[in-house]
């Protein structure tokens, strides 16, 4: 039995579409996923708490911050830098302040630079894992304990 040839044409566009789709709903999980394993992009690992292994070697850790185009904080690391020996438990603050008259929620996202070393950068506690409200005329300094892998 043959199938005719424009049902099949038709078919064959529906896979098409279907498989694209596919492709397109599995791209972001799978980037987000090829970017925690590589560092790729300057993703940072998450841990529960550091290795227990700590390096007589230091390591100079610069904290910048940075926000979208008209978004109503102002946002800034507390430290602009940190040493510390590698493997190393670390404790830095971000400041934000809400100076408008309403509320004003966020999230951050980060990144590590040079990409390559955010395979090694572990972030233990962030506030960058949840959103964060802020009310009216309200300042708060959050916390990021982190570390870098000994290996």
């Amino acid at each position: 039995m043959a199938i005719d040839p424009q049902k099949k044409t038709v078919l064959q566009l529906v896979g098409v579409v279907l498989f694209m789709g596919a492709m397109a709903w599995a791209s972001v999980p799978f980037y987000n996923w090829f970017c925690r394993v590589t560092g790729f992009g300057g993703t940072t690992n998450v841990a529960e708490g550091t290795t227990g292994e700590i390096l007589d070697r230091t390591i100079k850790i610069r904290f910048d911050g940075s926000k979208a185009r008209g978004f109503g904080w102002e946002f800034k690391p507390v430290q602009t830098e940190m040493t510390l020996r590698i493997g190393e438990e670390g404790l830095a603050f971000y400041e934000a302040y809400n100076p408008t008259d309403r509320v004003i929620a966020g999230q951050a996202s980060y990144n590590v630079y040079p990409y390559e070393a955010g395979a090694y950068f572990d972030k233990i506690e962030c506030f960058c894992f949840s959103e964060q409200v802020l009310q009216p005329g309200e300042r708060v300094q959050m916390p990021v304990s982190f570390f870098v892998d000994p290996e």
